[in-house]
């Protein structure tokens, strides 16, 4: 199994909601810390929507700056997701083993010197832009699709489905 680290930089999410799915998310997909800027979030952090509670698992810290998150870990490449020209299409991109994904607000966009920063900067191709939490999962969804962890069986769905799904694929006659 590789070595792998994998952060989330919000940068100033606007929407509490965002961040509880963001959270959910982070623990579906095992990161190892969320951080985020500005303070909007931090006002309105009691209407939530982190239905598993992630964030008593994964560290949610708020940050001046996303750049300060990096300082003394030359390891960890910045990876600025932004619908921005010059960007990678996300279907392209490489993951690096150890990764800060930074994204920026649903209403703004990431700052220039954290993108003059970054190892890489890629978008999701779609038609208008997705939200944050959406766009987050994409990210995380497709770090997983293309990595050599694999970790899918039914022992995963047994462990990670609600208490009241007990639905199996039969097989089909033959």
């Amino acid at each position: 199994m590789k070595n792998t680290h994998v952060s989330i930089g919000l940068t100033n999410p606007q929407s509490p909601t965002n961040v509880g799915v963001v959270m959910r998310a982070a623990g579906c997909y095992q990161v190892d810390s969320v951080f985020y800027t500005g303070r909007r979030y931090a006002k309105a952090a009691k209407f939530h929507t982190d239905t598993h509670n992630s964030s008593s698992k994964i560290p949610l810290t708020g940050v001046d700056s996303l750049l300060e998150v990096l300082e003394g870990d030359d390891e960890a490449k910045v990876v600025c997701v932004e619908l921005v020209e010059g960007a990678t299409p996300l279907p392209e991109f490489v993951h690096p083993d150890k990764a800060i994904y930074i994204f920026g607000p649903e209403d703004g966009t990431i700052e220039q010197k954290v993108v003059d920063k970054a190892h890489a900067v890629v978008y999701v191709p779609t038609v208008g832009c997705m939200n944050l939490a959406a766009t987050v999962n994409v990210l995380l969804y497709d770090r997983l699709a293309k990595s050599a962890n694999n970790i899918a069986s039914d022992e995963l769905i047994r462990k990670s489905r609600d208490i009241n799904n007990h639905v199996k694929v039969k097989k089909a006659p033959a």
